[in-house]
């Protein structure tokens, strides 16, 4: 099955980069070319056949309050009920009822006849199609075969639709993981729900790795307390609890170690989890939860509507050059982290003062799709630059960095990305096929990108995993190859870093520990002659695992200038595997 456009991929970073990171700062590189694909219809912005509540055009539109009075909405919703046919209303309230906005739900009350509503609900269909072009709507077979599926697996004395199962599988489709308890009976609380052993009534915790406008690594709990399979969703974690009201039954660590007691669970609060290791934090999360379930039960939003209509749409633009880069860690056997950068010259972007400061705005929307046209993920940003009025002249040459971490599977993946320049009313795309490698356990010996950057340093213990351009307890910010494609340039003047990480290493069987030989080889891309060579193995490295991560720094000084190729060769002296990624730099 194709998934929705409601549907997003989440992931537990091993980085610690759950929720990616954006940042706003200055580079030294050039712009590229960029185009988009992917088709509209023209049904896109607005339902055909609507009248919009502001609609000037609407007999019962009110010019005193802008708006259509009081009366005249009671007088339509009373006309609904009456006039409606039941197919109507059972699309309205059954078939739609989860994903379809509110402002469209307003908009197709106030139809008044059957073309009219047919019309609307084939525009309905047609502004979620995520392939336009073709005969099939995806969407809207995904959504009935979602609607089959809930109805076959959870009703519960309703329809399975109607459930809260159900419904949160209508909207987001299959979770990416569940962990099921249908029996209940007994469970060892993580030290998070304050640890102890207690007995649970039957529930589910779904996680899906990503949701668009929700967040990353989203766990939603269902709890079936009547023992009658009716899961409902729950934001409470000790709902499960079927001994909490049993004293004396099923305590908790501080309860076992006497430092609370059962008594102070039920003394308010969101969750009735009772005093623990982590209840401070807990305490903190409440307002997080709360805005989490309150995302969960409403239909999804576009943020940069305009942005996100050029990436569906035929036309394409070139008048903001920009460059994009795409890298490739592993995160876990399964999923891949793809780290996105987007550069843009200070030159074509347009500033305007303030208060003594020139600003420079832009607004950047990017969306991954897969081959068959279902959206894997998309982000959105504002971003901001700076610079006092007297220093703008000097760094217009100079260019600004946004940064993003997309959590993805390995396959090919369509990428588009949209950048407006919001003060001079300029927008640039960029449109490339990716592939995003398989590093598994199972492919044998392999690695990320070899990433040349201007920028590579040990973070403070507190931001590991979190930050601008963080990869682990490194902050690594890759050096951009030119618009025409020529290599990442360098100054004499700076050190050329390079990152690389590598993956399955081979472990012997005795020993336990990996064995391997890492050259570094630096030649002149035009005369091949070499002016670097230098090898080190993992037993100078320590306890090295089956990955390890590579980090060198040199200076340029003494090379001439011109182009350089870096290869990187990784021998392997357990499984007798040999990789040599390469990445190619120019001196200045």
């Amino acid at each position: 099955m194709l998934s929705s456009v409601v549907r997003r991929f989440s992931l537990l970073l091993v980085f610690g980069l759950a929720g990616s990171v954006s940042v706003f700062t200055s580079a030294q590189t050039t712009p590229a070319d960029a185009t988009a694909t992917t088709s509209t219809s023209s049904d896109k912005a607005q339902p055909s056949g609507t009248k919009q509540a502001g609609d000037k055009t609407s007999p019962n539109y009110d010019k005193r309050n802008n708006s259509v009075s009081e009366k005249t909405k009671k007088q339509q919703e009373k006309e609904f009920k009456k006039e409606v046919s039941k197919v109507y209303k059972k699309w309205l309230d059954e078939d739609v009822v989860y994903i379809i906005t509110p402002e469209e739900r307003a908009a197709f009350k106030q139809l008044s006849n059957d073309e009219e509503r047919d019309n609307f609900i084939e525009a309905f269909w047609a502004r979620r199609d995520p392939t336009p072009d073709t005969v099939e709507n995806e969407f809207k077979e995904e959504h009935y075969a979602r609607i089959a599926y809930a109805n076959e697996h959870f009703a519960a004395g309703i329809p399975g639709w109607k459930t809260d199962r159900g419904r949160i599988y209508v909207m987001y489709g299959k979770p990416d993981e569940i962990d099921s308890h249908p029996s209940g009976g007994t469970y060892e609380r993580p030290i998070e729900e304050g640890g102890g052993e207690t007995s649970t009534y039957p529930f589910e915790d779904w996680r899906y790795r990503y949701l668009e406008g929700i967040g990353q690594e989203i766990i939603i709990e269902f709890v079936d307390t009547c023992m009658c399979g009716d899961y409902h969703m729950t934001i409470d974690r000790s709902e499960k609890d079927a001994l909490k009201n049993v004293p004396g039954a099923g305590l908790t660590l501080y309860e076992q170690m006497g430092i609370a007691t059962q008594a102070q669970r039920f003394t308010g609060g969101l969750e009735q989890l009772g005093p623990g290791p982590m209840s401070q934090q807990l305490q903190s999360q409440q307002f997080d939860r709360l805005d989490q379930y309150a995302k969960l039960m409403r239909p999804p939003q576009v943020k940069f509507k305009d942005l996100e209509e050029v990436v569906t749409s035929k036309i394409r633009y070139n008048l903001l050059p920009f460059e994009v880069r795409a890298d490739f860690v592993r995160v876990t056997s399964d999923t891949v982290l793809v780290p996105v950068m987007v550069q843009v010259k200070k030159k074509d972007v347009t500033y305007v003062n303030k208060d003594g400061v020139q600003r420079g705005t832009l607004n950047i929307f990017g969306r991954v799709t897969t081959l068959t046209g279902r959206i894997a993920q998309t982000f959105e940003e504002t971003v901001q630059d700076d610079e006092p009025a007297e220093l703008l002249p000097k760094v217009l040459e100079n260019a600004s960095v946004y940064w993003k971490a997309l959590p993805l599977r390995p396959g090919r993946y369509r990428f588009d990305v949209v950048v407006k320049d919001v003060n001079g009313d300029r927008m640039g795309t960029w449109s490339r096929g990716i592939l995003v490698p398989d590093l598994s356990d199972d492919k044998g010996l392999t690695s990320s990108t070899l990433i040349l950057a201007d920028v590579m340093e040990k973070v403070p213990s507190k931001s590991v995993g979190t930050g601008m351009f963080v990869l682990g307890s490194t902050k690594v910010r890759p050096r951009m190859d030119a618009a025409d494609g020529s290599p990442a340039q360098f100054t004499r003047n700076q050190k050329l870093n390079f990152w690389l990480q590598v993956y399955n290493l081979g472990v012997n069987d005795q020993t336990k520990k990996s064995s391997a030989q890492f050259e570094y080889d630096i030649v002149n891309a035009q005369t091949k002659k070499p002016v670097l060579h230098a090898v080190e193995s993992s037993d100078q490295m320590g306890n090295v695992g089956d990955q390890v991560t590579l980090e060198k720094s040199m200076s340029l000084a003494s090379l001439e200038p011109g182009m350089y190729e870096l290869t990187v060769k990784v021998n392997d002296n357990v499984s007798k595997q040999v990789i040599a990624p390469t990445a190619k730099f120019v001196v200045q």
